[in-house]
């Protein structure tokens, strides 16, 4: 490199705040209604809702929180089972150890990323009996609970196969869409028909209320108990009766109104997405090494993070080291997760495969993607990357 300034940072996936965000917020401090209860908590929860296709949506403090509710809702218990994608952020894991449950975890499917549905299908099979109204894991003779398919970086997961699984074993689906807000499914949102699918708006998330989740259902009763559940189970606001263990997870108005104002933005904002991946799919397709993640005919993915998959055979560097050569040019890229097999918090827990998860994670880069990446900013990624490939 040579010597002179450094040049402009470009990072990785930041916020786009270009709407109504600080009148909404401002309304808020006007008139004081800044806590877990307030118009735009309501106002969120239907248009998350609307735009998924659900009936009903419960906002909270973050995505971990919405997949701990809905796993509880759902029935998983202490000593149960839950089926989840090894290739994920941990937060889905976590949200089942905190039931005293246990994930058994599922390996990716090669060409799409997500929960393969063949080794689901293999292991209730062949893997597991019944016991009644129970399904038992031979292995470990723990009842299996429910399915938690992850859908990674913004493309959905191939629901028809695992819903089915569900169906015919009697179990329930939570979907994780926590980065899939705007994609679709076979014509159909990402998350609306799963049992219950869970979202997250973090700040690197397509929309964002800076932190905050939703749980969406179309099951009334469900929509209900996470409510209360979420409200520390408060049967009586004024003598502070409780009638069971409940948590302080409800999203402040706040928030939500931070939320209202980016949802305004959700289909410029996806599009935005989907034409920085096609951008870069024209740009990098003559660099060998570099294989972007497929789009079959049934997914329309918003692309939350554009990742590579780095052969270092082909290219001349490794994932990481293309991490660190684009670091040293400021210009941000993040792996993929470590596997959930692998990490020292879940040591110890069945799976299902892990090979695929494993090579994702190692050949795995993320690049710029942000929803306000200048089409100067991506050509100067497009030509880094290809400068760094070996000649």
């Amino acid at each position: 490199m040579t010597n002179g300034p450094a040049p402009a940072f470009i990072p990785l996936s930041v916020p786009e705040l270009r709407g109504r965000e600080w009148d909404y917020v401002k309304d808020c401090l006007d008139t004081g209604w800044v806590s877990s209860v307030g118009a735009y908590v309501d106002r969120f929860e239907r248009a998350v809702a609307e735009a998924v296709g659900v009936a009903h949506g419960v906002a909270v403090m973050n995505g971990t929180a919405a997949l701990h509710l809905a796993l509880r809702i759902a029935g998983v218990q202490a000593g149960d089972e839950v089926l989840v994608s090894d290739l994920t952020f941990i937060a889905p894991a976590n949200a089942i150890r905190y039931l005293d449950a246990h994930p058994v975890f599922v390996d990716a499917d090669p060409v799409t990323w997500q929960m393969d549905a063949t080794r689901v299908e293999a292991f209730l099979a062949g893997s597991c009996r019944r016991e009644g109204e129970r399904l038992v894991n031979r292995e470990t003779g723990r009842r299996v609970a429910c399915l938690l398919p992850v859908d990674v970086a913004g493309h959905p997961v191939d629901l028809d196969p695992l819903l089915e699984l569900a169906r015919r074993y009697g179990l329930p689906l939570v979907e994780d869409a926590s980065e899939c807000l705007g994609a679709h499914y076979k014509d159909v949102p990402a998350g609306s028909r799963a049992d219950m699918a869970c979202l997250s708006f973090n700040g690197n998330k397509v929309i964002t209320t800076g932190g905050g989740g939703m749980l969406l259902t179309n099951r009334e009763d469900w929509a209900r108990r996470a409510k209360y559940l979420s409200t520390t189970a408060k049967d009586d606001a004024v003598e502070f009766v409780h009638g069971e263990v409940g948590y302080n997870y409800r999203m402040t108005n706040v928030l939500a109104a931070l939320g209202c104002a980016q949802l305004e933005h959700l289909g410029p904002y996806v599009a935005r997405k989907r034409a920085i991946a096609a951008r870069y799919r024209e740009g990098l397709a003559g660099i060998p090494g570099l294989l972007p993640m497929e789009e079959p005919p049934w997914a329309r993915s918003i692309f939350w993070m554009y990742t590579v998959l780095v052969d270092p055979a082909a290219y001349g560097l490794d994932s990481r080291g293309l991490l660190a050569e684009l670091g040293a040019r400021n210009i941000q890229a993040r792996p993929l997760w470590q596997p959930m097999h692998l990490s020292p918090a879940h040591a110890g827990c069945q799976t299902l495969g892990g090979a695929v998860a494993e090579r994702l994670n190692r050949q795995g880069l993320s690049i710029p993607c942000s929803v306000g990446l200048t089409d100067a900013d991506q050509d100067r990624v497009i030509q880094t990357l290809a400068g760094l490939a070996r000649s």
